[in-house]
């Protein structure tokens, strides 16, 4: 588990690494989109370049937000319930996220295909390169609630609140 706990950390690094590369990038293309055209001398790449940025950086984002567990739960009615049916409802809900990941990053896989050969307006870039972050953020979702389900049954065999709190 050492071994695993690591490539965790590392992996969530490089991650947080990449959306603070993707979202600088983001605002340096704005940036000389705004310089450019108060010149009067427009670029023509970089509303499209900013476009593809933003779809990687809320991809990026969504990742960072399943990783650390930030995203909206209303937990008021499942916070009722004794350990074991919390449990239950965790995993349940976990499996419809899985089902989610898994279908978002089939069609992204699809669209990846479809959209190969298929160039960007205005730069010499794959438009394939925008619908990518579909599959990413299926696969990292799909793979975080398979996480978050092992924990709960690992947690519930020790005996433990399923949340990882001390029982009550």
């Amino acid at each position: 588990m050492p071994l695993l706990t690591t490539l965790v950390r590392v992996f969530d690094q490089a991650l947080r690494a990449l959306a603070a590369i993707a979202i600088t990038a983001m605002a340096l293309t704005v940036l000389a989109g705004v310089v450019s055209r108060a010149l009067n001398d427009p670029l023509a790449w970089t509303d499209e370049a900013a476009r593809f940025l933003m779809i990687w950086v809320a991809t990026l984002g969504w990742v960072l937000a399943t990783r650390s567990r930030a995203h909206i739960r209303i937990r008021f009615f499942r916070d009722l319930l004794p350990p074991r049916a919390w449990g239950l409802a965790e995993i349940i809900i976990n499996a419809a996220i899985v089902l989610f990941g898994l279908l978002l990053a089939t069609y992204g896989v699809e669209l990846v295909r479809r959209n190969l050969d298929v160039e960007a307006t205005s730069m010499p870039l794959s438009m394939a390169w925008l619908y990518l972050p579909l599959l990413v953020g299926g696969l990292a979702t799909t793979l975080q609630a398979i996480a978050q389900v092992t924990e709960v049954v690992l947690r519930l065999r020790a005996g433990l609140h399923p949340s990882g709190e001390a029982p009550q």
